[in-house]
């Protein structure tokens, strides 16, 4: 995997940040509490990590999304997973 610019991230972050920005419901503020990356550092490591037409669908789908900004958000939304994403 292509490391530049993010070697304080182990491979399980970059992983797990990559995961993350690919979750509808997931900001990109929260990335950036976990993992100290702003949305600009997320988009660099996403087109280094993913192959071209992966990034660019990525793009496609998070350009314009309310829910990856908390901002922009319904304040009704209080976090980032739907309630039964993580059975039990």
């Amino acid at each position: 995997m292509k490391r530049s610019g993010f070697e304080h991230l182990t491979e399980s972050d970059i992983s797990r940040v990559i995961e993350m920005a690919w979750e509808d419901r997931t900001a990109f503020e929260a990335i950036e509490r976990l993992y100290q990356l702003k949305e600009s550092h997320v988009i660099q490591l996403m087109r280094q990590q993913l192959k071209h037409n992966s990034f660019k669908l990525w793009r496609k789908r998070v350009q314009g999304r309310v829910t990856k900004h908390e901002q922009l958000r319904d304040p009704a939304v209080s976090r980032a997973y739907c309630p039964t994403q993580y059975k039990r």
